[in-house]
C-alpha cells in the first residue's frame, strides 16, 4: 500500500513508534481490525468493543505475520514494532483519510434514507462495464466500516463506490472528511433515524453535511422527485444534477412496465438520447436506482449502451429484495433493514406477485416519537394492496396490524405475534404451499432466521 510506511502511519495517527527503526520505511500490505484476517505484513488496529477488546489479540496477530500493531497501551515487553496512539478508533479514521488523500481514483459516495445499498449495487454494476470497481461490502458504511473499505482499494482499482450511512448529526461530516467523494449521490430524504434526527428537515441537514467535503468540481446527483432534495439549488456554486420520473428533471424515466416478480422495464431519457432497460428486480424504486446508476455512468464517461448493459447485469444481494425460489414458496428476502418508505415499496413488489401473497413484517427501529403512527400507516398500505395474509411480529408491529384492521375490519388474516419465535411456531396458520412471502423488518429483528426457516419449511396445506 503506497504511502503507508510505518513512518507515515505513525505521523497520520499522531502516534509514537516503538520498535526496530530499520522497519520505518517498510509499507504495510493491508489494514484490519479483525485478528482472523491478518496476513503477512499487515497492520492490526485493535478496537475496544463492548464485548471484546482487540488489544488482547496483539500477541497472536504479531505471531501470525503482522508487520505492526497500533495500541492504546504501552507494551513494555513487546518484541515487535507498535505505534502508541490515544485512540485506535480515531487512528483508524485518521489513517484512512491519509490513505485516501494519496489515491488517484474516483470516489462515488452514496447516501440517503432508503435504497443506499441497492443503489450502490446498481452504480457498481454500471461502472463495471468500463472500470475496475471496488464497492462497499455488506453494511460497512459507518465510521468503522467506511475506513476499512477504503483500505481495500488497490492500485488496479479505478473507481470506488462507497455507501455512507449515518444516524446522528455530525456523523456524515466525519465520513465525508475521510472519503472526499468526487461524485455524491443522495437517494431520498425519508423517515429514518428520527429518534436522533428529529424530522425530515433534520435528515436533510444531516445527509447534506457530505457537501462540505466534496472534491473540487465534484458532481452532485440528487433525486429530483424528493421534495426535500429538490430544494437544494447549488453545491459549490453549481446546480445539482437531478433524476426522477418527471420530465422536468435532467434525467428521467417513463414507460415503466412491471414484469411481475421478473423485474421492471423502463425507458431512460438523457436530453436527446434515450434507451430502454430491463431491471431484474421488481418495483418502481428500482427505476430510481437505475436512474442514479445512469447519472453516475454518464458523469464518468460511459456510453448509453454500457449503462444499459450494467443495469441489466445487476444481481440481487441477500436481504435486499432477493428473490428465492424453493420447492414450496417464492420468498422475497428483504429482511436486512426497514423503514416506512422501504416497507411500503416492498409491499408493492409483493402485490405484483401471482397467487396467494403473505407479508411477514417486523418492527422498524429508530423512528422517534411518531413510531406507532408510522407503523400504523404501513399496515394501512398493506391492507389497501389486498395482501392475503399480513403477519406482524414484535411490539411495534402491533400497530401495523392495527393499521391493516382499520381498513379490513374483522379480517382474520391479519395476525400479530409478540416474538419471532411465536410466529415461527405458528407458521402452519400463516403460510401455504405456493405462497409468495415477503420477509421484511429492521435488522435488529433478526429476520434472516425467518428466511432460512422458510427455505427448509414444508407446509401442511
Amino acid at each position: 500500500m503506497k504511502h503507508m510506511s510505518l513512518k507515515e502511519i505513525a505521523a497520520a495517527c499522531h502516534g509514537s513508534y516503538y520498535g526496530d527503526e530499520s522497519l520505518l520505511a517498510k509499507e504495510v500490505q493491508g489494514v484490519v481490525i479483525d485478528s482472523r484476517q491478518i496476513e503477512a505484513d499487515y497492520l492490526f488496529i485493535p478496537i475496544r468493543g463492548m464485548r471484546v477488546d482487540g488489544h488482547k489479540f496483539i500477541p497472536q496477530v504479531m505471531e501470525n505475520g503482522a508487520l505492526c500493531t497500533l495500541s492504546e497501551e504501552v507494551l513494555p515487553d513487546a518484541a515487535y514494532p507498535y505505534i502508541l496512539v490515544e485512540s485506535c478508533t480515531q487512528a483508524l479514521k485518521d489513517l484512512a483519510e491519509h490513505y485516501r488523500s494519496h489515491l488517484d481514483i474516483k470516489i462515488v459516495g452514496i447516501t440517503g434514507s432508503v435504497g443506499k445499498t441497492s443503489t450502490k449495487e446498481m452504480v457498481a454494476s454500471v461502472l463495471e462495464q468500463k472500470y475496475q470497481v471496488l464497492k462497499t461490502d455488506g453494511n460497512f458504511n459507518n465510521e468503522i466500516g467506511l475506513p476499512l473499505t477504503i483500505f481495500r482499494i488497490r492500485e488496479h482499482h479505478e473507481v470506488a463506490v462507497l455507501e455512507m450511512g449515518i444516524n446522528h448529526f455530525g456523523e456524515m461530516s466525519r465520513l465525508a472528511k475521510i472519503a472526499k467523494p468526487d461524485i455524491c449521490v443522495i437517494t431520498n430524504i425519508g423517515f429514518c433515524h428520527l429518534e436522533f434526527l428529529i424530522d425530515r428537515a433534520g435528515v436533510l441537514k444531516a445527509k447534506t453535511e457530505v457537501f462540505d467535503y466534496l472534491t473540487d468540481n465534484a458532481s452532485v446527483i440528487l433525486n429530483g422527485d424528493d421534495d426535500m432534495l429538490a430544494t437544494v439549488e447549488n453545491v459549490q456554486g453549481k446546480k445539482p444534477y437531478f433524476f426522477g420520473l418527471n420530465k422536468a428533471v435532467d434525467l428521467y424515466a417513463d414507460d415503466i412496465r412491471g414484469l411481475g416478480l421478473a423485474g421492471t422495464s423502463c425507458i431512460i431519457h438523457n436530453g436527446k438520447e434515450s434507451f430502454e432497460a430491463t431491471i431484474s428486480i421488481p418495483g418502481n424504486h428500482m427505476v430510481y436506482n437505475a436512474l442514479a446508476g445512469t447519472a453516475v455512468g454518464y458523469a464518468l464517461g460511459l456510453t448509453s449502451e454500457e449503462i444499459k448493459n450494467g443495469i441489466e447485469a445487476l444481481v440481487p444481494v441477500s436481504g435486499r429484495n432477493n428473490l428465492i425460489q424453493t420447492e414450496n414458496f417464492t420468498i422475497i428476502d428483504d429482511c436486512y433493514n426497514a423503514n416506512p418508505v422501504s416497507m411500503k415499496a416492498s409491499l408493492e413488489v409483493l402485490a405484483n406477485a401471482e397467487g396467494r401473497k403473505v407479508a411477514i413484517l417486523g418492527d422498524m427501529g429508530e423512528l422517534g416519537k411518531d413510531e406507532n403512527q408510522l407503523h400504523f400507516e404501513v399496515g394501512v398500505h398493506a391492507a389497501e394492496l389486498n395482501i392475503d395474509t399480513i403477519c406482524c411480529v414484535g411490539p411495534h408491529a402491533k400497530y401495523i396490524a392495527d393499521g391493516a384492521r382499520s381498513i379490513e375490519e374483522g379480517y382474520s388474516r391479519i395476525l400479530h405475534f409478540p416474538t419471532r419465535e411465536e410466529m415461527l411456531a405458528s407458521l402452519d396458520t400463516i403460510v401455504m404451499k405456493n405462497d409468495t412471502i415477503l420477509v421484511k423488518s429492521s435488522h435488529m429483528m433478526g429476520f434472516s432466521v425467518v428466511v432460512e426457516y422458510l427455505k427448509m419449511y414444508h407446509p401442511k396445506y
